[in-house]
């Protein structure tokens, strides 16, 4: 009855603005959900961004480069695998951080040093090139 009373006058004006705010945030929640990782579709992304690193220093051919992102991703479906994609291009260009867009040896040596790194340890590539 007290809670009733906070309300009077107010409730059926405020019912619909409640109802839009419930299912808002209901949405909002499950796009935060969607766009977090686990840790099996963490270790992907880290795998998919040394792959795009390793494609972005010439290290692979098409046929290598979609072989490497299929096999990182088939375990996943196709929304869980554009997420960890998506997640992956962020991890890549927070690579670039700080770099000047035309510095071009820059960008190839921090590129190299991630592909060099622990993170990217475990990713071989049949095609590599000096």
């Amino acid at each position: 009855m007290m809670t009733f009373s906070l309300f009077r006058g107010r409730l059926p004006a405020s019912l619909p603005a409640l109802a839009l705010a419930l299912a808002t945030g209901l949405f909002l929640a499950e796009g935060a959900r969607a766009l977090s990782l686990g840790p099996d579709e963490f270790v992907a992304a880290r795998e998919v961004t040394c792959i795009l690193a390793q494609d972005a220093l010439g290290y692979l051919g098409e046929e290598d480069f979609n072989t490497l992102l299929d096999g990182a991703l088939e375990r996943f479906e196709d929304s869980q695998g554009d997420v960890i994609y998506a997640k992956a291009l962020g991890y890549f260009d927070g690579l670039m951080f700080g770099i000047p867009e035309g510095d071009a040896s820059l960008v190839s040596e921090r590129l190299r040093a991630f592909n060099q790194s622990q993170a990217c340890s475990g990713l071989v590539v049949s095609n590599y090139r000096l």
